[in-house]
């Protein structure tokens, strides 16, 4: 009832002014036979300047004076949701149909909306999220769109080391913990961000289960923790545990997890954790990882630590694997944590 489902349905809609300057306005904006007459941008840097063939307004109120408009399309990131509700208002109140695209707050449980939209005699719908694609295909699907954190973006001030690996179970949680207490054996003062699936383990500062969030707001999360270490605890370094791989073989459903926590911790530099032999996975290889962490963020991988819990012959494996991937090696539950944290005080001296 409250839900747009086809481009025909916003046509009987048009003309429009679009609420936001960003993707899902440029997006709205060029589909077929939808036709806009303004848009509108809380953003100074955009007010003024042509988007989509159309100056930016900074006012809702004027544009619908100024314009024919029949309908306002609010779309606006998820964190907007303040100023998505205060546009809607404007445009019911003013009599204009309202296109909402809230995914974190549906339109449906928004009542006292739904209710002054029916007092003023218009429509407000929500595009809709197609989660009954998902309930047809799979037969459950969550009841609401699980994206609910603003898309942050934040720079760290302190080095942000980030702790990859070339699959699950290879020493990422163990080698973020032991680098953290190293560092802090050190004399510095030290962040460690938990990502791990379970979220029990100690020490870390903040700890939470990337797994349970929206792929879509783990980035966010990162970027959050990050700020709140240095604007809270004052850190110097930052550790951050990653989980599964970007490239491991056969399971590739944590994939874009591992992508999303390298995109929100966006490294000064990199660790690359392997286990050799491991008995339940199938990595694709130390090389592989390295070119995929390195395309996806400007970091530099410039250690690997080496979980040798299934090598029979442990002596020598470390010389092995340093020939051959050109990278110092450490067993870091074996005492090389001090060591491969001196390889990443150097290197971060030297960028």
């Amino acid at each position: 009832m409250y839900v747009v489902s086809s481009v025909e349905e916003l046509q009987d809609l048009n003309p429009f002014i679009i609420i936001g300057c960003g993707g899902g306005g440029e997006k709205f904006a060029n589909f077929e036979g939808v036709e806009s007459v303004g848009f509108v941008d809380d953003n100074p840097l955009k007010q003024g300047k042509l988007f989509c063939g159309h100056q930016v307004s900074s006012e809702l109120l004027d544009l619908i004076k100024e314009t024919d408009a029949n309908s306002v399309a609010i779309m606006l990131p998820i964190g907007a949701e303040g100023s998505a509700l205060k546009y809607a208002v404007q445009a019911i109140n003013e009599g204009k149909n309202v296109v909402t695209s809230f995914r974190s707050l549906p339109v449906s449980e928004n009542i006292s909306l739904l209710k002054f939209a029916k007092q003023k005699n218009v429509l407000i719908k929500e595009i809709s999220p197609r989660l009954d694609t998902i309930d047809k295909i799979f037969g459950v699907a969550p009841p609401n769109c699980c994206e609910i954190l603003p898309k942050i973006s934040y720079e760290h001030k302190s080095p942000v080391v980030y702790v990859g690996g070339t699959s699950q179970e290879c020493g990422k949680r163990t080698t973020t913990r032991l680098l953290g207490k190293a560092a802090v054996d050190a004399g510095m003062n030290v962040g460690v961000i938990s990502t791990d699936e379970m979220g029990l383990e100690k020490p870390a500062d903040i700890n939470f289960r990337a797994g349970s969030l929206s792929v879509m707001d783990v980035a966010s999360s990162l970027m959050g923790s990050i700020k709140y270490l240095e604007e809270e605890k004052d850190r110097d370094i930052i550790f951050v545990e990653s989980q599964a791989s970007l490239t491991e073989i056969g399971n590739p459903h944590p994939r874009g997890l591992s992508a999303a926590i390298l995109i929100g911790s966006t490294p000064d530099v990199s660790v690359l954790c392997h286990r050799p032999n491991h008995p339940f996975r199938h990595p694709k290889g130390i090389f592989e990882e390295l070119k995929a962490i390195e395309a996806i963020e400007p970091t530099k991988v410039v250690g690997l630590s080496l979980n040798l819990r299934n090598v029979s012959e442990k002596e020598g494996q470390i010389k092995i694997y340093e020939d051959k991937y050109k990278l110092p090696s450490f067993d870091v539950k074996n005492g090389g944590s001090s060591q491969l944290l001196k390889v990443i005080i150097e290197y971060l001296g030297e960028s």
